[in-house]
């Protein structure tokens, strides 16, 4: 990371389809809105976020990928002032370690079914045990992914996530949205805010807790 870097977030959860780039990639949409510097950054083996950005058209706000050289490792292009990661499934130990080391936040988007409740528990665990998290120089958020926050399984989760001292900054719907701007490289802060206005509104807790000091 650059001495230039304002803020880097890693995008994390064991199981494989939890919304991980999903969430990523419009963390990194709303970054470049605002006109920040962004790198999306993929880690995860299926590259989901570098064949998005490869959809992603020249006239909208720019993200970039990693800058990549023969025989040198991948690196946040010059002058990035904000870092998107996203991390493959089952993420652990030595690789989770050196995740860790290159972010100050962990966004970890979690379905409120019972089986990626139990599968993301253990990682939560070994996050919050994690010394740069402990000594909070890494902050943690939870995010409900595809859920109506008025069922019983939100509130599952809201327990769970309790349970742990860790908040759910925000719940975000099953909407078709993300879907169909998924697959033109957009994100929902690339639409008009008529069109995306309910999904916006529900992302302002993740925004606030992103942009806090």
């Amino acid at each position: 990371m650059t001495e230039r870097m304002l803020r880097s977030v890693m995008i994390a959860n064991p199981k494989g389809g939890a919304g991980k780039s999903t969430l990523a990639t419009n963390v990194a949409g709303h970054w470049a809105s605002l006109g920040a510097r962004v790198m999306l950054g993929d880690i995860d083996r299926q590259q989901s976020a570098r064949h998005w950005l490869a959809l992603r058209s020249p006239l909208l706000a720019p993200i970039q990928g990693w800058d990549i050289e023969p025989e040198q490792p991948a690196r946040p292009p010059r002058g990035t002032t904000h870092v998107v990661l996203d991390t493959p499934a089952g993420l652990r130990g030595k690789r989770l370690e050196a995740a860790l080391r290159m972010v100050d936040r962990v966004l970890v988007p979690v379905q409120p079914s019972l089986f990626d409740i139990l599968a993301t528990g253990d990682f939560l665990t070994e996050l919050a045990e994690h010394k740069r998290v402990a000594a909070s120089r890494v902050k943690l958020g939870i995010v409900g992914m595809r859920v109506d926050v008025r069922t019983r399984a939100a509130h599952e989760l809201e327990r769970f996530c309790a349970a742990l001292d860790l908040p759910v900054l925000a719940y975000l719907r099953n909407s078709q949205l993300y879907v169909q701007a998924a697959a033109h490289g957009m994100t929902i802060f690339d639409l008009s805010r008529s069109r995306a206005l309910q999904d916006r509104e529900q992302w302002q807790p993740i925004i606030d807790w992103l942009d806090s000091p």
